[in-house]
C-alpha cells in the first residue's frame, strides 16, 4: 500500500486500489494501520452497516484500539476518532479528528448536512470496509465529492451478490489456501450428497422420469428450473438436513464440544421457514435471520446464536454482514448461487476460527453439504476474478473438468452438457450417498494425511470414503410442534405478500373498518380467521391443534390464501 502511495497514486494519479483478504485474517487491523500508509491528515473510514461501524469504531478507539492491542504505537497519542451518528456529532468534532468512522446510510441523499458542508478536500483517504459494494451509486456519488482523495476497497470477495466488480487495482491478495495452511481460517472439506437414483416429474408431460447420478448432475448443470427443485422439494431438503446433521454430530462428538452449529442458506421467505421446521422437527433448535425483518427481530435470534440457544440458523440472502460467530462449522447449501462470490461470502460465515493460529486443529474444520443437482459446480463468470491460488482452491470443490463417472467413489468433475427446457417436480432418491471432497490436498506428509482423516472422524478403510446417509428420526410431537411454530410464521409472510400485492402501507389503518388493526395485522387476522373456520376451531384454540388439523391447513392454505386475496380485491 506503501508502494501505491508512492508510486501510481502520486505519479500516475491512479487513486482506487482494492485488498481482497478472507474472512478473519486482520482486515480490521488492516484498516487502522492504512492512513499511515499515506501519511494521512484525515481519514474517512466507510462501513456498509451499522454493526460493522460500531466494530470498526472499537478498533480505532484509543482504550480498545487495534494500536494498542498489538502494541504498535507508543505512549498514549493514537488517531482521534469520531463516529458520525445522527445527531449526535457536530462540525467541530470532526474538524478536530484524525479517523471519521460511519456507516454509508449516514451519508445519504441529495441534502445530506455533511455532503453539503464539507469541503471537497475535508477526506485525502477514504477507506471502504466490504469494498465490493462501493460500485453501488451512494458510494460512488461520496467518492465524486472528495476528488482528491486516495480510495482503499477491503473485501472478502472482489465482486459484488449482483456480479458488479469491486472498482480499482487490486493491488494485494491474501489466498484462502495460504490462510488455512497458517491456522488463520478453518480448513473445509466439502459433501456432496450423490443420490444413486433421483425420480422427477416432468411438467410438460406429467412423466415420471428416474434418471441415475451422472444426469443428475448435467441437469444441474443446464436447467434452472431443476436447480431450483432440487433445493425446495421436500425429498432434497429432508436430505441436506439430515446430512448436515450427520456432519455436525460427527464434529461435536469429534472435538467434545456442543456449541458448534449449522448456518444454512434459502431461497426465499417461505423456504427459509420449511427449512427451519426441517430441523425443529428433528429436535435442533433453528431460528432464521432475513433482510425483510426488521433489526430488533435479527438482533434477537443472533444474541440466541451467540448465547449458543440455536443448533441452526438460516439466511435468507445473506446473514448481516459484521456479524461472526466462529462456532458455525456446516454450510447447508439449499439455495442457488447464481456466482461465486456470494457463495465464497456464504461459505465465509464458517471460515473463522476457535482456536488462533492452530493449523490442523479438529475444532478449526468446516464442512459444506450441497446436492449433486443443485448447481454448486457451475462455472460461474467471476471465477476470473479470483486469484490463481484461490482459483485452485475453489476448482477443488467445483470443479470445472469433463464429467467421468467410472465407478462411485471416483472424484466427480463436471461439465454442463445436457439442457432441458421442463419444469419439474422431485420424487424419490435411492440411495443417496456422502462424497466427501478434501479442499486442502498438499499436506506434507502421510502422517498429516492420517491425522486428517483421523480428525474427520474417517476410519477404517480410507478408500471408501462414501457413506450412505442416516435419517435423522423425526418424533410425532417434534413434527407437530415444529409445523405449528412454521404456521405462524407462514401467515405472517403471506399477508406481507398481499399487502405488497395490492400496494398498501402495511402500518396504517384503513382495511379495517373498526380502525382497531393496521393493515397487515387486518390481513393477518383474515387469515387466522379463515384457518379457524376451516377446521371449526375459535380463536383460542390454535395451540390444540393436532397434526391431521395442521396437514389439513397446509394442504388447503393456498386455497385459503386465494380467496382472501379475491375479497380483499
Amino acid at each position: 500500500m506503501k508502494e501505491f502511495y508512492q508510486g501510481d497514486f502520486k505519479t500516475n494519479h491512479e487513486r482506487e486500489v482494492g485488498i481482497v483478504l478472507p474472512v478473519g485474517c486482520g482486515k480490521s487491523g488492516c484498516i487502522t494501520i492504512t492512513p499511515f500508509a499515506f501519511k494521512s491528515k484525515r481519514a474517512l473510514v466507510i462501513a456498509p452497516g451499522l454493526s460493522i461501524a460500531k466494530q470498526l469504531l472499537k478498533d480505532f478507539n484509543p482504550s480498545t484500539s487495534f494500536y494498542k492491542k498489538c502494541s504498535l504505537l507508543e505512549g498514549n497519542e493514537f488517531p482521534e476518532p469520531v463516529e458520525i451518528r445522527g445527531k449526535l456529532t457536530n462540525r467541530g468534532d470532526l474538524d478536530a479528528s484524525d479517523v471519521v468512522i460511519t456507516n454509508i446510510q449516514q451519508l445519504q441523499g441529495l441534502d445530506n448536512r455533511w455532503m453539503e458542508s464539507l469541503p471537497i478536500d475535508f477526506f485525502d483517504v477514504i477507506i471502504f470496509d466490504e469494498g465490493h459494494h462501493s460500485v453501488a451509486e451512494t458510494w460512488v456519488t461520496l467518492k465524486n465529492k472528495f476528488p482528491e482523495a486516495a480510495i482503499v476497497n477491503y473485501s472478502a470477495t472482489p465482486e459484488r451478490a449482483d456480479g458488479q466488480i469491486m472498482t480499482g487495482k487490486v493491488i494485494y491478495t491474501f489466498s484462502v489456501q495460504s490462510a488455512i495452511k497458517k491456522g488463520y481460517v478453518k480448513e473445509l472439506t466439502a459433501t456432496r450428497l450423490n443420490p444413486t437414483t433421483l425420480k422427477y416429474v416432468r411438467k410438460k408431460d406429467g412423466q415420471e422420469v428416474e434418471v441415475l447420478l451422472d444426469e443428475v448432475i448435467k441437469l444441474g448443470e443446464t436447467d434452472a428450473d431443476f436447480r431450483r427443485s432440487i433445493v425446495t422439494s421436500k425429498e432434497s431438503l429432508d436430505i441436506i438436513v439430515n446430512a448436515s446433521i450427520h456432519e455436525l454430530e460427527q464434529l461435536r462428538e469429534t472435538t467434545s464440544n456442543k456449541k458448534l452449529k449449522i448456518i444454512a442458506s434459502a431461497l426465499n421467505y417461505d423456504h427459509c421457514i420449511q427449512i427451519v421446521q426441517a430441523y425443529r422437527e428433528r429436535d435442533y433448535s433453528a431460528d432464521y435471520v432475513h433482510s425483510k425483518e426488521n433489526s430488533q427481530k435479527n438482533d434477537k435470534v443472533l444474541q440466541k446464536l451467540d448465547n449458543h440457544e440455536l443448533d441452526v440458523i438460516v439466511q435468507v440472502r445473506k446473514l448481516i454482514e459484521g456479524f461472526d460467530h466462529p462456532f458455525l462449522s456446516v454450510a447447508a447449501v439449499f439455495s442457488v448461487f447464481s456466482s461465486l462470490s456470494p457463495f465464497v461470502q456464504f461459505v465465509g460465515r464458517i471460515m473463522r476460527v476457535i482456536e488462533q493460529d492452530s493449523p490442523r486443529s479438529k475444532i478449526n474444520q468446516g464442512i459444506v453439504v450441497n446436492h449433486a443437482g443443485s448447481n454448486i459446480a457451475k462455472r460461474w463468470d467471476d471465477f476470473k476474478d479470483f486469484s490463481v491460488a484461490d482459483k485452485e482452491y475453489f476448482d477443488q470443490l467445483l470443479p470445472e473438468n469433463d464429467f467421468v463417472l467410472d465407478n462411485p467413489t471416483d472424484m466427480e468433475r463436471l461439465q454442463p452438457a445436457l439442457k432441458y427446457d421442463e419444469k419439474i417436480d422431485i420424487g424419490e432418491q435411492t440411495k443417496v450417498l456422502l462424497d466427501k471432497s478434501a479442499l486442502l490436498a498438499d499436506d506434507p506428509t502421510a502422517i498429516d494425511a492420517v491425522l486428517y482423516l483421523h480428525s474427520a472422524g474417517i476410519t477404517g478403510n480410507i478408500n471408501d470414503l462414501l457413506q450412505q446417509v442416516e435419517k435423522i428420526p423425526v418424533t410425532k410431537v417434534n413434527k407437530r410442534q415444529a409445523q405449528r411454530q412454521a404456521l405462524n410464521d407462514k401467515v405472517k409472510n403471506t399477508a406481507g405478500q398481499i399487502i405488497a400485492k395490492l400496494k398498501i402501507n402495511p402500518k396504517v389503518k384503513g382495511m379495517d373498518r373498526s380502525f382497531r388493526n393496521n393493515n397487515f395485522a387486518y390481513v393477518i387476522s383474515l387469515i387466522n380467521r379463515e384457518i379457524n373456520k376451516t377446521l371449526n376451531k375459535s380463536p383460542g384454540e390454535r395451540h390444540d391443534l393436532n397434526a391431521s388439523e395442521l396437514d389439513l391447513i397446509d394442504s388447503r392454505f393456498p386455497h385459503i390464501i386465494a380467496k382472501i386475496e379475491h375479497e380483499l380485491s
